[in-house]
């Protein structure tokens, strides 16, 4: 199938008839032609620099009144985090998309840069109505020390997709606390990987939250934000797509064996799910497809940008049709958790049977911590949004809470990546 570029305005990512503002409108507050990234301004011959990035969202902030801009944190080499909202001040649906948490994986920072850019100035009345029912929250570059060194880790060398449970990054206790003030409904989180020919070697493959804590309702419409929106997205802008960790035969299509893709919680694509989220991993391919990508770089990274915009187009279909079903399931698995009803599970995932010993079949009613132990880990629980009760010497973590698959994952001694051991409760009155 011929290649498609994906164009660089709403259109690409609304698939609606959008055009980009080359004049004054309502609320606007600068007539300025829309900027544009490094990235393009170079047809792919860098990467967007991080004062460029600086500049271009200082320019849509000011020029659009659709978008506003926060820091959320700094990082330890003094660089800021950035929050950019887009749409209504509020609105009951919000997606978030993580961008570039390896610091060497730019293109998903491009292509978040280029989805921010073309939402601010699109005038059509399709996008406004998206933007009016949907906020869309970007952090459009969730490792800047590691963009800047074009490191996987952060300047502490420290991988922040594995920090989403412990919480000792800044870049990883941001991320949590916008999760937990914003509670987003979708969770995309933008990457990329090498490829193993012939084996695994797909433009694209992206994967759901495996995690069997995930409240079954949100794990099938993530699923199904996969399979029936992001990869038919990108399969029409002529990408191939798959499924991410799974080896598959080239001929024959079958799996034959797990690579990467398990259930630990530490990895946001699985924390997604635990916290109610729909969330989605999606990874394009760094390495050259064709003898025209090996020879001309430009030309392989505009289809590791392109790819992600093609996938973007999906998810913002999704989240424009499908608003109703994915706000009913993430308010249903928030509520289920009061309940207190129901195995948790401390390992296992949705393709991999979890061990006896890693299924609390009877959980405890909470958790006891000493007043030494909240002091240890009292702020991380906080980012997390997992509510405790004060008590004479300490605090007890109830599970009966919205996060209460996290709880034990966080505090049972038996949990791989837990915080603290705490004193498990079986009687609570």
């Amino acid at each position: 199938m011929k290649r498609r570029a994906a164009l660089l305005t709403a259109t690409a990512l609304t698939g609606l008839a959008a055009t980009l503002v080359t004049a004054p409108s309502a609320g606007a507050h600068d007539t300025a032609a829309p900027p544009r990234t490094g990235f393009e301004l170079t047809h792919g011959a860098r990467w967007t620099t991080q004062p460029e990035e600086q500049r271009l969202l200082e320019t849509v902030d000011r020029a659009s009144g659709r978008v506003h801009v926060t820091r959320i944190g700094t990082t330890a080499q003094d660089r800021p985090l950035r929050l950019v909202r887009i749409g209504a001040a509020r609105t009951p649906n919000k997606v978030l998309l993580v961008c570039s948490q390896h610091g060497n994986e730019p293109s998903g920072r491009e292509a978040c840069l280029t989805t921010v850019r073309d939402l601010a100035y699109a005038k059509d009345r399709e996008t406004k109505r998206f933007l009016d029912r949907t906020t869309l929250l970007v952090v459009p570059t969730a490792n800047p020390d590691g963009r800047a060194a074009d490191t996987r880790g952060n300047s502490d060398g420290v991988d922040i997709n594995r920090d989403h449970v412990a919480l000792k990054t800044a870049e990883g206790r941001a991320l949590a606390a916008v999760i937990r003030d914003e509670r987003p409904d979708v969770i995309y989180d933008l990457h990329e990987y090498g490829a193993t020919p012939p084996y695994y070697d797909k433009d694209l493959f992206d994967l759901w939250p495996r995690n069997l804590n995930t409240h079954p309702g949100v794990h099938d419409v993530a699923q199904s934000l996969s399979e029936d929106h992001v990869r038919p997205a990108a399969g029409a802008a002529g990408y191939s797509t798959g499924t991410y960790g799974i080896w598959t035969d080239p001929v024959t299509g079958d799996p034959i064996r797990q690579t990467a893709g398990d259930g630990q919680e530490r990895i946001l694509r699985n924390l997604s799910g635990i916290k109610h989220a729909v969330g989605l991993l999606i990874e394009s391919r760094v390495d050259p497809l064709t003898d025209a990508e090996k020879a001309d770089e430009a030309l392989n990274n505009r289809r590791r940008v392109d790819s992600h915009l093609a996938a973007l187009n999906g998810l913002i279909r999704f989240s424009s049709e499908r608003r109703g079903t994915v706000e009913a399931v993430t308010a249903k698995a928030r509520a289920a958790g009061y309940a207190d009803r129901g195995a948790v599970y401390l390992g296992g995932a949705d393709n991999e049977t979890p061990e006896p010993s890693e299924v609390l079949a009877d959980p405890p009613c909470g958790y006891r911590l000493t007043a030494g132990q909240y002091a240890e880990v009292g702020d991380e629980l906080a980012l997390h949004g997992v509510r405790v009760q004060k008590t004479g010497n300490g605090v007890f973590v109830p599970l009966r809470q919205s996060l209460r698959a996290l709880v034990p994952l966080l505090l049972d001694g038996r949990a791989t990546y837990h915080l603290a051991e705490g004193e498990a409760i079986t009687s609570c009155r």
